[in-house]
């Protein structure tokens, strides 16, 4: 993986579009303090580097709840009985292709996967545990956490 290196502007840059990437680049350039050309070719590089992944829009789970019907949101454990890095990598990507799962983790110590997956109510929950977790013979143990309120929600890295 090939290194870059990070000035002031590509720190600011970054910061400004962790906060909100739908800015245009006019005004990205303003709050960074730089001119437009610059602003664009920068955050090209930055984007052309693997710095910035992609870009998403976070929808607010209580608003889309009341919109489209009742949400679930749970956070959930899991523990294999066989922690072989090919196990590992078979479940991760079972996991990847449903899009219930909104994060997975490899996690150490405890558990080997903590997962944060979303369904419209708890009918739909089961039918997701017995798809990824009961009919798979090497997860030993499944943790579950219900969401009874979102408190805090970002994805933004603490940048300098």
């Amino acid at each position: 993986m090939e290194s870059i290196t990070l000035d002031s502007t590509d720190i600011a840059l970054l910061n400004q579009l962790q906060r909100d990437a739908s800015l245009n680049n006019q005004d990205l350039a303003e709050r960074v303090h730089t001119s437009p050309p610059t602003c664009l070719r920068r955050v090209k590089r930055l984007r052309d580097a693997g710095l910035i992944e992609r870009e998403i829009a976070i929808l607010n789970t209580e608003k889309m709840a009341a919109a489209i019907g009742h949400g679930l949101t749970a956070i959930v454990e899991i523990t294999l009985d066989r922690q072989d890095a090919q196990a590992l990598d078979a479940f991760e990507v079972r996991i990847g292709s449903d899009s219930a799962v909104q994060q997975c983790y490899r996690v150490s110590p405890g558990p080997d996967f903590v997962l944060v997956v979303h369904t419209a109510h708890m009918p739909d929950y089961l039918a997701l545990a017995q798809r990824l977790f009961n009919a798979d013979a090497n997860v030993r143990n499944v943790k579950a956490y219900f969401n009874v309120k979102r408190s805090k929600f970002g994805a933004e890295l603490p940048l300098p």
